[in-house]
C-alpha cells in the first residue's frame, strides 16, 4: 500500500480549508470603489501589455497593494462557478513640479467658487490575470477627488467581481496603470479544489470530477486517478514557468481509473498536474505537489545549464525557476578556488532562459560566472571555455575610487586583497610598484570602471621571466652536466648495445650434436653476438613450451635487427622434408624441449612467402652433412658451411659491425679452434671415451 504523500485538496492562502464562499448573481462583471472615489469599468477585454516605465508628469495615482477573495458565480442555486474577486488599493504617488499647477488644481476644486469645477485625479488600472491554459485583463478607470489628493497618502480600494478560475488551479494576478509609472504589483494564488470546499452541490463538475492522489512508490512517484469505470478524462504535467510561458510536457487522454508511475529523476519543483473530465467546457483542475521535494530540487539542478555567449552574455537554461544569485569570479592560472568579485560587482538575482550581459568593458579568459545558493555553489562557467583563449598568468587589481579623486589599488589573491604598496609576503605585494606602474603607462587591460572603482588585469609573464633566467641557466647547466654524464655511460655500452642478437635453431640429433652446438653458441659469444639457443633455457622452455619459447626470442631478436640461424643436420633435413611433403597432414609428435620441430610452423611460411632474405641465415657442419643435402627452399638465404666457411658465416652474422677482413680472419680461426674438440667427438666410434650426453658447462641451463 503506497504512503500517501500529497492530495490534490489545497486550500487558498494559508489554510487547508475554506468553510463558506458569498455567491454573486449574475454573468456580468462588475466594479466598485471606496467611499468618495468613483469608478468605471470598460466594456470588453484589453490588451495585456504593460508598457515601459514613463515618468509621471506630477501627483499619479498608483496601486500599492492586491488582495484577493473567493466567491461563487452562480446561474442557479446548483449552477455554480469558483470566481476570483481582487480588491486593489490605491495611493497618490508624486508631487507637483510647478507649484503654480498645485495652486491651479486646489483653486479648481475650491467649493466656495461661485462656479467650481469638478477637478480629480483620474487613472486607468489594468488588472491582468492568469490561469492555465488562458489569460484575461480588464480596465478600471478610477477618480479621486481633489480634496482627497494628498501626495504618499492612501485613497481607498476599487474591488472587482470577478474572474472565473478552474478548481486547483494556481493563478498569476498583475497590476498596473496606463501609462505605467512604477513597476507592477504581482500575486499568484493556488485555488482549492472541490475537496477544499463545501461546494460539492453547488458546482456541477465537482459532481463527475476525476479525484487524483499523488503518493511514493519507492523512489518512483505514483499518480492514482479514482475515476469511474470508462469514465475518460484528459491528463496533462507541464512545467510551470514563473518567468516565460507555461511548457506541456507530457498529455494523453484515458480511460478510468489509472495509475500512472513516474520516474524520480523526472520531477522538478515546478512540474504540475492537470486533470479534467473530457466533456464540454469541464473543470480542469491542476496540482504542483513538488515544490519542497528535496529529490526534485536536486534534479533541477541536475538539468540547469550554465551558457556563455560571445562576446560578454550569458544564460542559465533551466525547466522551472531557480532561486539563486549570480556572481562574477576570477579564476587564478594556477588553479585554486574562483576569487569573487563582489565587491565591487554586485550579486544578480538569476532570471532564467533569459540573456544576461556581463557588467565588464572587455572580456577576459580569466573571468567566470557563479550560479549560487544561500547553501552552496552550484554551477561555474569560465569565458576560456569558448573563445577567448586559455587563461592567463595576469595579476587583477581593484582600484577603489574615494571622494576628490583619491584612490587605492589592490591585488586580488587568495588570502585577500592585497595593497600593492605594503610590506606583505605576497607576489602583488613584491611587485607593487612595477604593477603600479603597468597601471599608469596603460600595460593593463582594464575590465570594469565607474565612479566607485575600476578592474585591471596586469600580464605577469615578464615578471616571471625575470625572476626564473637564473633557474632556467641553473637548469641548463645540470642538463649539460646529465648530458655529458650520459654520453660517458653511452660510450661504456656501446659494444654491448653494437652487438647483434642472434637465435639458434637446430634439431637435437644426438648428445654430441648438441654438444656441438654449444661449442659454436659459446663461440660465437666472444665475437660479441647476443646468442640464443634452447639448451641455455631449458627452465623456460620446460615453462612455456617449445612454440611459446621460440615466438618470443624470434620476435625479439627480430625487433633488435637480428638474424635467426638454421643448423641443418640430417634429423633437422628429415624433419624439413616431413613437413614440406605433407604440409596438410598433422606432424607426428617431437619431443616437447625440441624447438626447431616447434618452430617450423613459423619457419616454413616466412619462406615460402620470401620473408626470410635478411632475417634467416642457415649453416651446416661439412663432415655432418653434404651441401646438397639441404632444401632448395631454404636456399632462398645465404646457407654457409662450416668451418670451412667461417670467416663469411660469421661476417654475415655481425652485419653492419664485422670488423676487417683481417680481424674477421683471426675471429674465425678463434671459433674453429673452440669448435674443432666437439667436431671430433661427432666422428668418434660408438662406446669410444667422450660420446656420452654429457655437454659440458657450454651447455648446461644459463637461466
Amino acid at each position: 500500500m503506497p504512503v500517501p504523500w500529497f492530495l490534490l485538496s489545497l486550500a487558498l492562502g494559508r489554510n487547508p480549508v475554506v468553510l463558506s464562499l458569498e455567491r454573486v448573481v449574475g454573468p456580468q462583471d462588475t466594479a466598485r470603489c471606496s467611499p468618495g472615489l468613483s469608478c468605471h469599468l470598460w466594456d470588453g477585454d484589453v490588451l495585456c501589455l504593460p508598457g515601459s516605465l514613463v515618468s509621471a508628469p506630477g501627483p499619479v495615482l498608483v496601486p500599492t497593494r492586491l488582495q484577493t477573495e473567493l466567491v461563487l458565480r452562480c446561474h442557479e442555486e446548483t449552477d455554480c462557478d469558483l470566481c476570483v474577486r481582487v480588491a486593489v488599493h490605491l495611493a497618490v504617488q508624486g508631487y507637483w513640479e510647478d507649484p503654480e499647477d498645485e495652486e491651479k488644481f486646489r483653486r479648481a476644486a475650491d467649493p466656495e467658487l461661485e462656479e467650481p469645477r469638478n477637478a480629480s485625479l483620474q487613472a486607468h488600472i489594468v488588472l491582468s490575470f492568469q490561469a492555465y491554459p488562458t489569460a484575461h485583463c480588464v480596465l478600471l478607470e478610477v477618480q479621486v477627488p481633489a480634496a482627497l489628493v494628498q501626495p504618499g497618502q492612501s485613497v481607498g480600494s476599487v474591488v472587482f467581481d470577478c474572474f472565473e478560475a478552474a478548481l486547483g488551479a494556481e493563478v498569476q494576478i498583475w497590476s498596473y496603470t496606463q501609462p505605467r509609472y512604477q513597476k507592477e504589483l504581482n500575486l499568484t494564488q493556488q485555488l482549492p479544489d472541490c475537496r477544499g470546499l463545501e461546494v460539492q452541490d453547488n458546482i456541477q463538475s465537482c459532481w463527475a470530477l476525476p479525484w487524483l492522489n499523488v503518493s511514493a512508490d519507492g523512489e518512483d512517484v505514483r499518480l492514482v486517478l479514482d475515476v469511474s469505470e470508462e469514465q475518460r478524462f484528459g491528463l496533462s504535467l507541464y512545467w510551470n514557468q514563473v518567468q516565460g510561458p507555461i511548457k506541456p510536457w507530457w498529455h494523453s487522454n484515458l480511460t478510468g481509473p489509472q495509475t500512472i508511475t513516474l520516474n524520480h529523476t523526472d520531477l522538478v519543483p515546478c512540474l504540475c498536474i492537470q486533470v479534467w473530465p473530457l466533456e464540454p467546457d469541464s473543470v480542469r483542475t491542476s496540482i504542483c505537489p513538488f515544490r519542497e521535494d528535496p529529490r526534485a530540487h536536486r534534479n533541477l539542478w541536475r538539468a540547469a545549464r550554465l551558457q556563455l555567449l560571445p562576446p560578454l552574455g550569458w544564460r542559465l537554461d533551466a525547466p522551472c525557476s531557480l532561486p539563486a544569485e549570480a556572481t562574477l569570479c576570477w579564476q587564478p592560472l594556477d588553479g585554486g578556488p574562483c576569487l569573487s568579485l563582489v565587491p565591487p560587482l554586485p550579486r544578480e538575482n538569476v532570471t532564467v532562459n533569459k540573456v544576461l550581459e556581463f557588467p565588464l568593458l572587455k572580456g577576459h579568459p580569466n573571468v567566470c560566472v557563479q550560479v549560487s545558493t544561500w547553501e552552496k555553489l552550484q554551477l561555474q562557467e569560465c569565458l576560456w571555455a569558448d573563445s577567448l583563449g586559455p587563461r592567463k598568468d595576469d595579476m587583477l587589481l581593484v582600484e577603489t575610487r574615494g571622494p576628490q579623486d583619491n584612490g587605492s589599488l589592490c591585488a586580488l589573491e587568495p588570502s585577500g586583497c592585497t595593497p600593492l604598496l605594503s610590506r606583505a609576503s605576497t607576489r602583488a605585494a613584491r611587485l607593487g610598484e612595477q604593477l603600479l606602474q603597468d597601471v599608469q603607462s596603460g600595460q593593463c587591460l582594464q575590465l570594469w570602471d565607474n565612479d566607485l572603482g575600476a578592474l585591471w588585469a596586469c600580464p605577469m609573464d615578464k615578471y616571471i621571466h625575470q625572476r626564473w633566467a637564473l633557474v632556467w641557466l641553473a637548469c641548463l647547466l645540470l642538463a649539460a652536466v646529465l648530458f655529458l654524464l650520459l654520453l660517458l655511460k653511452m660510450s661504456r655500452v656501446k659494444a654491448a648495445a653494437g652487438s647483434r642478437a642472434a637465435l639458434l635453431l637446430y634439431s637435437a640429433d644426438d648428445a654430441s650434436f648438441e654438444r656441438l652446438v654449444g661449442s659454436l653458441a659459446s663461440a660465437l659469444c666472444q665475437l660479441p653476438l647476443r646468442v640464443a639457443v634452447d639448451l641455455w633455457s631449458r627452465r623456460d622452455l620446460s615453462a612455456q613450451g617449445a612454440l611459446a619459447w621460440f615466438h618470443a626470442q624470434r620476435r625479439q631478436t627480430l625487433q633488435e635487427g637480428g638474424v635467426v640461424v638454421l643448423l641443418f643436420s640430417p634429423g633437422a633435413v628429415a624433419l624439413c622434408r616431413e613437413w614440406l611433403q605433407d604440409a596438410t597432414s598433422a606432424p607426428r609428435a617431437h619431443d616437447p624441449h625440441d624447438a626447431f620441430a616447434a618452430s617450423l610452423s613459423c619457419v616454413l611460411p616466412d619462406f615460402l612467402q620470401g620473408r626470410a632474405p635478411g632475417r634467416y641465415v642457415g649453416a651446416y657442419f661439412d663432415k655432418l652433412l653434404p651441401a646438397d643435402a639441404v632444401p632448395a627452399l631454404f636456399r632462398s638465404v645465404p646457407v654457409f658451411s662450416l668451418p670451412s666457411q667461417l670467416p663469411d658465416f660469421l661476417g654475415t652474422l655481425q652485419g653492419s659491425a664485422a670488423p676487417r677482413p683481417r680481424r674477421l680472419a683471426e675471429r674465425a680461426e678463434q671459433v674453429s679452434r673452440a669448435l674443432q674438440p666437439a667436431l671430433d667427438s661427432c666422428f668418434r666410434p660408438p662406446g669410444a671415451p667422450g660420446t656420452g650426453r654429457g655437454m659440458g658447462p657450454e651447455a648446461g641451463d644459463r637461466t
